[in-house]
């Protein structure tokens, strides 16, 4: 069994538990120089929050564990392919890989289909379910004049 195939059983693991425990079939785990940093189950559910998906339950730990918001130089371990919710935090904190076991498919299998998320970026705006709108009053860049001007802002 390879380093990548013992994390990917870890996160495995952990997501058959919180099927046991309530929980929606995924976990994670966030790894560094081959030691585990954290974990993260789906709580979505159990916290009623649609972000508290395994991944990003593993990247808020392990950023409170390292004590920064940067994950450079660690892998993030799935038990599924991330959804783009998943993918979009993994690159804001900057992991170095994202390696996963089930793929899109077998999730649409158990009734977590993706497809519509993944393909809906490709698409004009008008046509989401949501509607996103820009309303710009004149001072909308007022935070980022702010944050420009604060000498002691931490540079993301």
């Amino acid at each position: 069994m390879t380093t990548d195939e013992a994390w990917l059983a870890r996160a495995i693991d952990l997501a058959v538990q919180n099927v046991a425990e309530g929980g929606g079939p995924f976990g994670a785990v966030v790894v560094r120089d081959g030691e585990v940093v954290a974990t993260g189950q789906n709580r979505v559910t159990r916290d009623l929050d649609p972000t508290a998906h395994a991944e990003v339950q593993a990247i808020r730990n392990a950023c409170r564990a390292a004590g920064d918001f940067s994950l450079a130089g660690m892998t993030l371990y799935t038990s599924c392919e991330p959804c783009p919710l998943c993918v979009s935090a993994a690159l804001w904190a900057r992991l170095d890989r994202v390696v996963y076991a089930a793929d899109r498919d077998d999730a649409a299998r158990g009734g977590f289909d993706d497809r519509e998320f993944y393909e809906l970026f490709a698409r004009d705006r008008s046509t989401w379910p949501t509607l996103i709108e820009e309303v710009r009053p004149d001072d909308a860049p007022a935070p980022f004049d702010a944050w420009l001007a604060n000498s002691h802002r931490t540079a993301y």
